[in-house]
């Protein structure tokens, strides 16, 4: 899952969503210097991340995908998910996404000072930029899907990864439904 999907699973604990998504910035297993809110946010981002890495059914859809989308098919799972799960918001929480969305952008960030700027500043643009609000659109899944390609330091295919979401819907869309299934269950998901 990307970032929408990371906030989803963080069950409506707006805290616990910023420092899920920062856990996408912080690298090795030392977590002993952030309060423990922070730690908490960051194992979670990497059980979600095991999660969907290791789901049966996911591993089977990248390497369906793996020919059209070499090394870049789990990134654009993550993507692909995070579009249906936009798309298909109202079978999963009882706010509408746009609703959901506010309420993430205008939270509060606490624990500020064990954020390094480079994710102070992700957020900001996140958060004026709205960039969650485009995902449900396929405008949104292209503009994603161009903007991590060009994050990336190697070549790749995920520019065009929105045709191969087109060429393979059916079962992208049914791989995805059998995650949320598991993931709803394992992570304890409410809807509101």
């Amino acid at each position: 899952m990307n970032y929408l999907g990371h906030l989803y699973l963080s069950n409506n604990d707006s805290e616990l969503m910023l420092a899920n998504l920062y856990g996408d910035f912080v690298k090795g297993s030392k977590l002993d210097a952030y309060p423990s809110p922070v730690q908490k946010g960051i194992r979670l981002h990497r059980a979600i991340d095991n999660f969907i890495d290791t789901h049966p059914e996911v591993l089977k859809l990248k390497r369906l995908l793996y020919s059209e989308l070499p090394k870049v098919s789990g990134v654009a799972v993550d993507l692909f998910f995070d579009h249906l799960l936009a798309k298909n918001w109202t079978s999963y929480h009882d706010l509408p996404l746009t609703q959901f969305l506010d309420r993430f952008y205008t939270c509060d960030i606490p624990n500020t000072a064990h954020f390094p700027e480079n994710f102070l500043h992700f957020l900001d643009a996140m958060r004026t930029q709205r960039w969650l609000n485009h995902y449900p659109s396929e405008y949104g899944l292209r503009k994603s899907c161009e903007g991590v390609s060009n994050k990336l330091s190697f070549p790749n295919t995920l520019s065009e990864a929105h045709l191969v979401f087109k060429n393979h819907e059916v079962e992208i869309e049914a791989c995805f439904l059998k995650y949320m299934y598991d993931a709803q269950e394992y992570f304890n998901i409410k809807r509101s």
